[in-house]
């Protein structure tokens, strides 16, 4: 494990370097000019934040270069292949650039480009997501969503900050303000909201995979970060609401992360302590009003896992050294956080959440899909699909295996303890919630801990690999290295490791980029009668611009009026609310009749 743009980052799976001993192809003498500069850390940091929101947002502008309809098959087709061509373009180069590097160059240099490489796929993998939403919503200002669901009651919330009421309810406030904030700044402020999260909804879907990858980069070196970054970009990116996942993807290494600087408090001046548990807590308070649910689902875990971290016997003053840095990481965090925390305790329990939907209705068991409602052809019935092995696919039991090796060999990494207790503590709130949800007549979100579930069995799957090739390197050096050989000759020479570790990044990059246009292609407009997620774009193209006419692409003459409504909390009426339901399956489903007679679309 090692910091953010380490001194020195050794090839993904390599024993640790002795210190004082050169890298194989490492030159002594120090390095002067443009190599001494880039040798610096914090010019190394720099380079990887700028170099991934460059390759996520340079993307984003350049995919506004895509000329199609998206309104038509055809057209939607056409632009995600233009995006993979640009795609290929950008990225071909860079993987070159790893591989002829970890063939030719010296360590020092293949480090510094491998970490920039890495750095870049992760920022064009959301890069291209964030592309994908452009095409689809190309010829209209108006959001993904239009003036339905969850982005109206955003649009409505950042009105109703427009109009100083301040903060809307328990939910979290920091978006719908940036919405108005952005809604004042750019366009006409009351009424414009809607054109505010449209850019919103592209800027912040580009920047999950950089945030992801950096985040993960305070604990892992390139690769591994790189790993675990583009899949959870990937799978659980929601343009619809982007500021919601990546707050669930950069709080569990957070936490690992500040659960190691818990255990390294004893060694640290009290200063330094204060200043580093203020920022990790002013970082928390502000990803607690981002977006507080998963702050929910990972308390359980975390506070008991920190019970066994806090360094309760190690003297007097390793303890008082560790309380200072909790209490500055608590204080700032909960300064930051009040004013949710009061909405919270003001109004928590007069907020039930009652909404059901496909997910409340399949096996609370399953952890490893998520489906949303927009259901399209499926019924609650027949999802999810049976595996082969008791219920469970051939890709469940893969990552179940890597959670094996993860707890089995790598439980002293801190990081492992903290996904192991925080899915833990998420895996027993679940079934809290949904068994009481028939007494409570609540469902209380719990089908989303599907997401924190499943993200934590992947981190523990990529640490557990992790840990089985650093500790099967290190055994094969130890066993197979002849006694009469130098401590610094290798039974697998170094070279042959940077070589494997390029080409599982060329791998990690085929899959970004698969995955990115499978996301994308889930966005492209869809008739209201699918009831895809490609709703919510076909519902952007179809309302009036400001000046009355309809967008250029617009599915109807007769386009929806622009409306504008401040936020008001709904009543609640102490029942369950059945979406995806017809009303004739309401009674078995929803143990009540159906409060209408067609079906749901609620």
């Amino acid at each position: 494990m090692t910091h953010l743009a380490p001194e020195q980052v050794g090839d993904a799976g390599a024993p640790a370097r002795r210190p004082g001993e050169p890298a194989q192809g490492e030159d002594r003498p120090s390095p002067s000019g443009i190599r001494a500069w880039m040798s610096r850390r914090w010019v190394q940091i720099l380079a990887e934040v700028v170099v991934s929101v460059v390759a996520a947002l340079g993307f984003t502008l350049l995919s506004r270069h895509v000329g199609v309809n998206p309104m038509n098959r055809i057209g939607q087709v056409s632009g995600l292949a233009r995006l993979q061509l640009y795609a290929a373009v950008l990225g071909l180069p860079l993987l070159g650039l790893l591989l002829y590097t970890a063939y030719r160059g010296s360590v020092r240099r293949h480090e510094l480009v491998k970490r920039l490489v890495c750095a870049a796929l992760a920022g064009l993998v959301t890069g291209i997501v964030a592309g994908g939403v452009v095409v689809a919503l190309r010829g209209t200002p108006h959001p993904l969503g239009g003036q339905e669901g969850d982005p109206s009651v955003l649009v409505e919330m950042a009105n109703s900050f427009l109009a100083g009421e301040g903060v809307s309810g328990i939910y979290p406030p920091a978006f719908p303000a940036l919405i108005a904030l952005w809604a004042k700044v750019r366009y006409d402020g009351l009424g414009s909201s809607g054109f505010a999260l449209h850019d919103l909804q592209i800027v912040c879907s580009a920047l999950v995979g950089p945030m992801a990858y950096l985040a993960w980069r305070l604990l892992l070196r390139p690769f591994w970060a790189l790993l675990i970054a583009v899949p959870s970009a990937v799978l659980f990116l929601d343009p619809v609401r982007p500021y919601s996942h990546v707050v669930m993807i950069v709080l569990l290494p957070l936490l690992g992360y500040c659960f190691r600087e818990l255990g390294r408090s004893a060694g640290r001046t009290p200063k330094s302590l204060v200043l580093r548990g203020a920022g990790l807590g002013a970082i928390f308070g502000v990803l607690f009003l981002w977006y507080s649910g998963w702050f929910v689902w990972a308390a359980p875990g975390a506070a008991v896992l920190f019970l066994f971290v806090f360094p309760w016997r190690a003297g007097a003053a390793a303890v008082k050294r560790a309380a200072l840095f909790v209490a500055s990481v608590a204080a700032t965090a909960g300064i930051i956080g009040a004013p949710l925390l009061y909405q919270m305790v003001r109004l928590g329990s007069q907020t039930p959440d009652r909404y059901a939907y496909l997910g409340v209705y399949a096996d609370p068991g399953y952890v490893l899909g998520w489906i949303s409602d927009r259901t399209g052809y499926i019924k609650y019935n027949q999802w999810p699909v049976s595996g082969e092995m008791a219920g469970q696919t051939g890709f469940a039991l893969l990552l179940i295996l890597g959670v094996g090796l993860g707890i089995g060999l790598g439980l002293r990494n801190v990081m492992v303890r903290t996904a192991a207790a925080v899915l833990a503590g998420a895996w027993l709130a679940r079934f809290w919630f949904a068994s009481h949800m028939a007494q409570d007549k609540a469902v209380q979100l719990f089908p989303r801990t599907t997401w924190i579930i499943m993200y934590a069995l992947m981190i523990l799957a990529v640490l557990g690999v992790m840990a089985a090739v650093q500790r099967g390197s290190g055994w094969t050096e130890r066993t197979l290295r002849p006694a009469s050989a130098a401590p610094s000759a290798r039974v697998i020479p170094r070279r042959t490791i940077r070589q494997l570790s390029a080409g599982m990044v060329c791998a990690v990059a085929l899959f970004a980029t698969m995955g990115a246009s499978w996301s994308a292609n889930r966005y492209m407009p869809t008739h209201e009668d699918t009831d895809l997620m490609g709703l919510d774009a076909w519902r952007a193209h179809n309302i009036k611009l400001p000046n009355g006419k309809c967008p250029r692409f617009a599915p109807n003459k007769d386009c929806e009026d622009l409306t504008v409504k401040l936020w008001k909390q709904f009543e609640d009426d102490g029942e369950i609310w059945c979406a995806n339901i017809v009303a004739a399956e309401w009674p078995a489903i929803c143990g009540r009749k159906a409060p209408f007679k067609d079906k749901s679309v609620e």
